[in-house]
C-alpha cells in the first residue's frame, strides 16, 4: 500500500499529463480529492505524508481520482467551491464560482458605502456567489438575486442558509420580469458571455457546466445587450451598473453601456489584470 506522499505524487503525475493542466493545478486537485476522502484539512495532510492509506480509503480516492480524470470538474466532484472567502455548494446546475469574478464583487464592494442602506440586484445568481459575498461584507444592504434556473435557485437557497444570509432575497426570473417597479442602486450580474460556436465550449470544465450560463448568441453578447437596454428602467438616479464579460469583450461592453446612455464608464481588472468587468452609472433615465 502507499504512502499518502507516493499516493498524491502519483495521482498529481496522472492529472497533469491527462487533463492538460498545469502540475500546480494537479497537486492541487490530487490533495482536495485525498481531503475529501479522509475528511482531513490541508495541515493535516502536510503532517500525515508518510502515513499509509488503507485499502478502503485508496479505493475511494481512486474513484474520485478516475472521475477527475474523466475530465469531471473539481467543484462538481466535491459538491463544493470557495468563492470569495464563503464555501458555496456547486452543483451541474449551476456555473462553477471563479476567481476571476470576485472582480465583479470588488468593484460592486467599492460603490456600497458600509453605512449606507442601499439597494443591489444580482441577475443570473447561480450558486448565489456574487450576492452572498456582496451581502456578507455589506450587512446593510438589501440584497436581492435572481435566476431563470430553479435548480440553480435551490442551490444559492442553501448556501444562504448554511451561511445565515438569508435576508438575501432570491427569486425565479428571467432577468428583470419579475421585478416590475423596483429600482436598485446597484446591479451586478455575470451572465452568459461566450460565442455559441467557442470553441472552449467543448473543452476543460465547461464541458460540465450548462450552456445557458455560458453561451450568449453569435458573439456572446446577446443578453448583455438585453440587461442594458432594460437596466435603466430599474436603477435609481446614479445608480450603477456592472457586467462581467469575456477577456476580449471590454470595448465592445464599453460602447452599448455609453450608447445606452450610461456614463462614467470603466473597467476593473480581474487577478490576472485582464479586463473583466465594466461599469457605468445612469444619473437620470434614459
Amino acid at each position: 500500500m502507499d504512502h499518502i506522499k507516493q499516493k498524491l505524487a502519483l495521482a498529481s503525475q496522472y492529472l497533469s499529463s491527462n487533463q492538460s493542466i498545469s502540475q500546480a493545478e494537479a497537486a492541487i486537485d490530487a490533495r482536495l480529492l485525498l481531503q475529501n476522502v479522509l475528511a482531513v484539512n490541508h495541515a493535516w495532510l502536510i503532517a500525515h505524508m508518510s502515513d499509509v492509506l488503507t485499502e478502503a480509503k485508496s479505493e475511494a480516492f481512486e474513484q474520485l481520482l478516475s472521475r477527475r480524470l474523466a475530465g469531471e470538474p473539481i467543484a462538481y466532484i466535491l459538491g463544493m467551491r470557495e468563492f470569495y472567502g464563503l464555501p458555496l455548494k456547486t452543483t451541474p446546475a449551476t456555473l462553477i464560482p471563479r476567481p476571476d469574478t470576485e472582480a465583479l464583487v470588488e468593484a460592486a464592494l467599492d460603490k456600497l458605502p458600509k453605512d449606507k442602506t442601499l439597494k443591489v440586484l444580482d441577475l443570473g445568481t447561480g450558486t448565489g456567489a456574487v450576492a452572498l459575498a456582496i451581502a456578507q461584507n455589506r450587512p446593510n444592504a438589501q440584497v436581492t438575486a435572481v435566476d431563470f434556473s430553479a435548480e440553480a435557485l435551490s442551490v444559492a437557497k442553501e448556501n444562504a442558509l448554511n451561511l445565515g444570509l438569508e435576508r438575501v432575497r432570491l427569486m425565479q426570473s428571467d432577468w428583470f420580469s419579475s421585478l416590475q417597479g423596483e429600482k436598485f442602486d446597484l446591479i451586478v450580474s455575470n451572465p452568459p458571455y461566450i460565442a455559441e460556436n467557442d470553441e472552449h465550449l467543448k473543452q476543460g470544465d465547461l464541458r460540465f457546466e450548462p450552456l445557458t450560463a455560458l453561451a450568449s448568441g453569435e458573439d456572446g453578447l446577446n443578453d448583455i445587450r438585453r440587461i442594458i437596454q432594460e437596466a435603466p428602467n430599474y436603477l435609481n438616479p446614479n445608480g450603477w451598473l456592472m457586467l462581467e464579460h469575456g477577456y476580449d469583450q471590454a470595448e465592445k461592453v464599453a460602447a452599448l453601456l455609453k450608447l445606452r446612455g450610461f456614463s462614467q464608464v470603466s473597467h476593473a481588472q480581474d487577478l490576472s489584470g485582464t479586463l473583466r468587468v465594466t461599469l457605468g452609472t445612469m444619473p437620470q433615465h434614459a
